[in-house]
């Protein structure tokens, strides 16, 4: 019909340009004819004058016909062409319209093979749209992975993160990449390096030779630190396996000339660090705040979560380990460490050039996966209700799985000028709507002043769970830094005294972890909505929500979108069982007397809030 009708536009159109030459024409013949018949005329008027008779019509009287007659002719015309011109071009919108209505229904069998495969059964939750889109702004600033809730694993205790770890290492084929503050130089570290060796030399003898590869990123500053260190632990693999394994030391461009000669070991880590925890094995990713150290392995409580079978995460935050190791210097066999041939050295060289190559290369990183990833971004916008949902297709043969569950990688890098988790957490205080409930728990309780103002000004209800002293890390430790868990106390004193005054006391509240010979090191926050059981974000990694993540360390961590009722539920179970080893704090507590907080502690904690 469409076609039809073209034609029969595409004829009226060359009839209508005939008809305008036609016209053309003849306007032009009869304005020839009317000058001829004029000059005639003129011709016999001063032939009459010259015979003495009198003219029918007056020299100028002609002038003024000769002069209409084109005039009159062109109104003619146009007012017998406007109403055809018209209607062609109402013929002519209608045609395209029909034209745009018809290339849908090209879409017609797609449509109905994505309603068919809506029809398999899926994991329901009628908020799935609204839940996704409350929250879909984070990805206009890091790319979204669309996965199945049933990849992700939230791992709850020491023992089972250290042995998930070994079990991933033993199973690699193509990849092992570990990004921590440090590698502890105990037994079970060392097991985790012989780990490590064994996969490496199975991949050797291998026919043919697999093409395993191990990168290592930790700080500079603290696995230098003492006589045997991260990097005597490492340097046996770089010798032997010096083609497959790269081991990086992150130092920070604020430690730098006299600072640097002038602080001792320990004291030199308060500048700034790298304090990225993940660990990838091919193509499942841990995310934690953990180190890799003996404690952290046995009975220091933190939070881990496993994405399984998840090839684009683990490639982003392979990508952006490389390029963090990139910038950082480059542990050699002989214990010495260096730049790469071409970078800018990160504490002799220009720190400004340094950072803005260090920006650069990272926001490559986010910005290339960041493009890779919108059209996945705009798969919830396919239909209004939780049917339409795509499928996440599986690297190992397996059925392909529903998308329920949407992971964003946040970083803060401020040293870089980074500052994409300081927006994230800000605008999720934020928008934390009344009667929601956020719980907030971090191993070192010092919040920074904007986001202790978002959570005493917004409207949502806080728990906040916070480490008693004796579950601190620094608890006993030997001179100054044995004063830094009273250095938190106070802290937390001067927080929940403001609660008070304000009267927030029944919005905010205060919890102490205390587990008897353990240590509490967890960190990040559970988003219930209004009228939810179950939390449907959590971010966990290596943010604390103090200055030091915010302003001095390099922090990564994942904001975790579910609608995956089973993995709720595992968010759920987590946060309970933190919590329910905890007692709610009060003003009374402070008075106890293993909270009491010596006068120099409370004179010095202002001055040196900012690097612990």
């Amino acid at each position: 019909m469409c076609n039809l009708q073209s034609a029969r536009l595409q004829s009226a159109l060359c009839n209508l340009q005939r008809t305008v030459c036609i016209v053309q024409f003849t306007r032009l013949k009869l304005t020839l004819c009317s000058l001829q018949s004029a000059r005639l005329s003129l011709f016999s008027v001063d032939k009459c004058v010259s015979c003495g008779s009198s003219p029918l019509l007056s020299p100028r009287m002609l002038h003024f016909a000769v002069m209409a007659a084109p005039v009159a002719l062109h109104r003619l015309v146009a007012s017998v062409l406007k109403p055809f011109v018209a209607g062609l071009t109402r013929i002519k919108v209608g045609l395209r319209r029909r034209e745009r209505r018809s290339s849908y229904l090209l879409l017609t069998p797609l449509l109905c093979q994505a309603k068919l495969q809506a029809e398999v059964p899926s994991p329901s939750c009628s908020a799935y749209a609204h839940n996704v889109q409350r929250f879909q702004w984070i990805g206009e600033l890091v790319p979204a992975f669309g996965i199945s809730g049933s990849q992700v694993k939230v791992l709850s205790s020491p023992s089972e993160f250290y042995e998930t770890m070994k079990e991933h290492i033993k199973m690699a084929k193509k990849r092992i990449v570990m990004a921590s503050l440090y590698l502890g130089t105990g037994p079970l570290e060392q097991e985790l390096v012989d780990c490590i060796e064994e996969t490496l030399q199975r991949s050797r003898d291998e026919t043919p030779i697999s093409d395993l590869r191990v990168s290592v990123l930790l700080d500079c500053t603290r696995g230098s630190r003492g006589k045997k260190n991260s990097r005597t632990m490492l340097i046996p693999l770089l010798k032997k396996f010096p083609n497959q394994v790269r081991v990086s030391l992150y130092h920070t461009p604020d430690l730098r000339g006299i600072l640097k000669f002038l602080l001792p070991e320990r004291f030199n880590e308060i500048i700034g660090l790298q304090h990225i925890k993940v660990y990838l094995f091919d193509n499942n990713v841990i995310l934690s705040g953990a180190n890799l150290s003996d404690s952290y392995f046995t009975n220091r409580q933190d939070r881990y979560v496993l994405l399984q079978d998840c090839h684009e995460i683990a490639d982003f935050f392979e990508d952006l380990v490389n390029a963090v190791s990139d910038i950082s210097l480059q542990l050699q066999q002989n214990d010495t460490a260096d730049v790469k041939p071409g970078m800018i050295h990160p504490f002799t060289g220009s720190r400004k050039d340094f950072c803005a190559e260090a920006n650069k290369r990272i926001m490559a990183v986010v910005n290339e996966a960041r493009s890779k990833q919108q059209h996945r971004n705009n798969i919830k916008c396919l239909s209004d209700n939780n049917s339409e949902q795509s499928l996440v297709p599986s690297d190992n043969g397996q059925a392909p799985k529903y998308t329920d569950t949407w992971i964003y990688p946040i970083i803060q890098m401020k040293p870089f000028e980074i500052r994409i988790d300081e927006q994230v957490t800000e605008a999720l205080l934020t928008r934390a709507e009344a009667d929601s409930k956020m719980c907030l728990t971090s191993g070192y309780f010092n919040l920074t002043q904007a986001y202790m103002n978002l959570i005493l000004g917004t409207s949502a209800d806080y728990q906040i769970l916070l480490a008693s002293p004796e579950v601190n890390g620094f608890f006993g430790a030997k001179g100054v830094a044995g004063a830094i868990p009273y250095a938190y106390v106070y802290i937390a004193r001067q927080f929940c005294r403001r609660v008070h005054q304000n009267g927030l006391q029944d919005r905010i509240r205060l919890h102490e972890y205390f587990r008897k010979g353990w240590t509490f090191h967890a960190k990040g926050l559970w988003y219930y909505v209004s009228g939810s059981r179950r939390p449907c974000l959590t971010l966990i990694g290596s943010p604390n929500f103090g200055y030091r993540s915010v302003h001095r360390d390099l922090e990564a961590q994942l904001a975790i979108i579910t609608e995956n009722h089973k993995l709720q539920q595992q968010l759920q179970e987590e946060q309970e069982n933190l919590y329910c080893l905890s007692n709610e704090i009060s003003t009374v507590t402070f008075d106890h007397s293993n909270r009491y907080v010596k006068l120099w502690v409370k004179l010095v904690t202002p001055l040196i809030k900012n690097f612990f």
